[in-house]
């Protein structure tokens, strides 16, 4: 075990994928378009209804219904994993840094199969991954209801801001099919569900409280983030939405993982203090090769952090606060948007 710990969400820090939008806008038709409405509907229950007991993150079970339409199967959620991972420039370079540096652990909403298809993709170990856990083998619709969802899926493209509608639909007519009582076991990993994961892993691999760094970058990795900075350790807005932004202490908004090894790299070989000073000296120091020679920045990272630069584009690493979270937004917004698509980029 290491002094410290480096919790990351998947999608955002380490991939550019919308594993479950992406399966979404394969298998079905308007199936992206759909995923879209269901998301703007999660949020909507976060954010205005504040919804008891809800978990942000639920569109991930709001779409299975929807996938037992088109008879998806386990191994079709498998296959196109695998072959439609895009990782985050540098992020498999992260995650070899950080087996010799830090007790790293992927904590993820996506589903398992997308999980797994990454770790083996990364060489990341699965047993240290956490992830929305469902079997779509087990999800069956008789004929009656499959012709239901099939009239649900048009009235909810058809009328896409009528959530009334939408608690109709997922909170009284499908809690009466028999699927719904497999559906409502399935524990998303998402908001309060991030949170209670590293509650198992600080309960299960002892690791210390006070020395955790969280990245993250949606909505999904609010309390997660909370959690680190109210316990003195480092949480990190990767590319991140206005979410993510409000609760983190920094920010980081690039198109490459290399700046998440720099501050990783700092954080192994000394503490929270020695990365604010870091930060600050980053943004004020114009020989950054000097900067990283005092700073002990291992040759590899630093190396690799000048050739990605290209001697010029240096990804923003900010403390964040009240001056300049409206720019620090707006630049992180945009390189979301950008390196991973606007459909990707604008989910919550």
């Amino acid at each position: 075990m290491f002094e410290k710990s480096f919790i990351t969400d998947c999608e955002g820090p380490l991939t550019l994928n919308d594993n479950a939008f992406e399966l979404c806008e394969h298998f079905i038709e308007n199936g992206s378009e759909l995923f879209k409405i269901l998301s703007l509907y999660d949020d909507y229950l976060v954010d205005v209804v504040k919804k008891e007991g809800y978990k942000v993150g639920n569109t991930l079970k709001f779409i299975l219904p929807f996938f037992v339409l088109e008879n998806l199967k386990n191994k079709d959620l498998v296959d196109f994993s695998k072959n439609n991972i895009c990782a985050i420039r540098d992020s498999k370079f992260l995650l070899k840094y950080l087996k010799g540096a830090m007790n790293t652990y992927i904590v993820s909403t996506s589903y398992g199969q997308y999980i797994e298809a990454l770790s083996n993709y990364m060489d990341f170990p699965f047993e240290n991954t956490f992830y929305t856990n469902v079997d779509v083998d087990a999800l069956h619709l008789n004929d009656e209801e499959l012709e239901k969802i099939a009239e649900y899926k048009n009235q909810i493209l058809d009328n896409p801001d009528d959530y009334d509608l939408f608690d109709e639909i997922f909170f009284s007519e499908i809690p009466k099919m028999g699927i719904y009582e497999k559906i409502k076991e399935i524990d998303v990993i998402g908001g309060l569900g991030k949170k209670l994961a590293i509650d198992t892993i600080i309960e299960e691999y002892g690791v210390d409280i006070n020395n955790i760094l969280y990245i993250g970058d949606s909505i999904t990795d609010v309390e997660a983030l909370d959690f680190a900075r109210k316990n003195n350790g480092i949480s990190i807005s990767f590319n991140g939405n206005e979410y993510p932004l409000k609760v983190a202490e920094f920010a980081i908004v690039s198109p490459s993982a290399i700046a998440t090894a720099v501050i990783a790299n700092i954080y192994a070989n000394y503490d929270k203090d020695k990365v604010l000073q870091f930060i600050n000296d980053y943004n004020s120091q114009k020989d950054l090769n000097k900067l990283f020679t005092e700073y002990n920045i291992s040759n590899e990272i630093k190396n690799r952090f000048f050739e990605v630069s290209d001697g010029n584009n240096y990804p923003i690493i900010e403390i964040v606060n009240d001056k300049n979270y409206d720019k620090i937004l707006k630049e992180s917004v945009s390189m979301r948007n950008n390196i991973r698509g606007e459909d990707i980029g604008g989910l919550g």
